[in-house]
């Protein structure tokens, strides 16, 4: 499948992700995290596990300070509301199923895929002066140097700007067929479709 039909696919989820709550958000927290954990089991938890202050700043900012009714009566002074855990849990839980979406996408495609993907994208902006091709080498060659870095550190990089190697970089363009654009089509109308179930 088109690497750009995939990031579609999954804007399109992150999307409808930040609309759910309640009973639906819990059932796209639950499938995500079973579909990243046999997918990409490794960059799941690593990915959680760097944003693990970022979900503890949101249960204490909105636990805490969220006005409202206290959820331990006999402290009510020290006690988190109720109003800010529901809220601390459904913004911790659209974190936790985009970092789970972005594990699955990662896994799914290559740097190579996603940036080629990106380019296909934005090329139809070419004609509003967007330099598509210059702004997709640019993407991958950040996201080569951030795979590199974190495997050998940055020290690795003053070498390099010692001694600059002659790297022919290349974007390899997948064909976007009628097929992709037929599934491009159903993906939006069943987004649009769940949003109105859902609200």
């Amino acid at each position: 499948m088109h690497a750009g039909l995939l990031i579609l696919i999954w804007a399109a989820g992150v999307t409808v992700i930040q609309t759910l709550s309640g009973v639906w958000l819990l059932a796209a927290v639950i499938a995500s995290g079973l579909v990243a954990s046999p997918l990409a089991p490794e960059r799941s938890w690593r990915l959680v596990r760097r944003v693990r202050f970022l979900l503890l700043a949101i249960v204490v900012f909105f636990a805490g300070f969220t006005p409202g009714e206290a959820l331990v009566a006999d402290w009510p002074m020290l006690s988190p509301t109720v109003e800010g855990v529901l809220l601390a849990a459904q913004h911790g839980g659209r974190l936790v199923a985009v970092v789970f979406c972005v594990a699955i996408l990662l896994q799914r495609l290559s740097v190579d895929r996603l940036v080629s993907g990106l380019y296909a994208l934005l090329r139809p902006l070419e004609f509003a002066s967007l330099p598509a091709s210059r702004l997709a080498v640019r993407l991958l060659l950040v996201m080569r140097y951030v795979e590199t870095g974190a495997e050998h550190g940055w020290t690795h990089w003053l070498d390099e700007a010692d001694n600059p190697s002659e790297e022919t970089i290349s974007i390899a363009r997948e064909r976007f067929g009628l097929r992709e654009i037929v599934v491009s089509a159903l993906c939006i109308a069943m987004g649009v479709a769940l949003l109105g179930i859902v609200k």
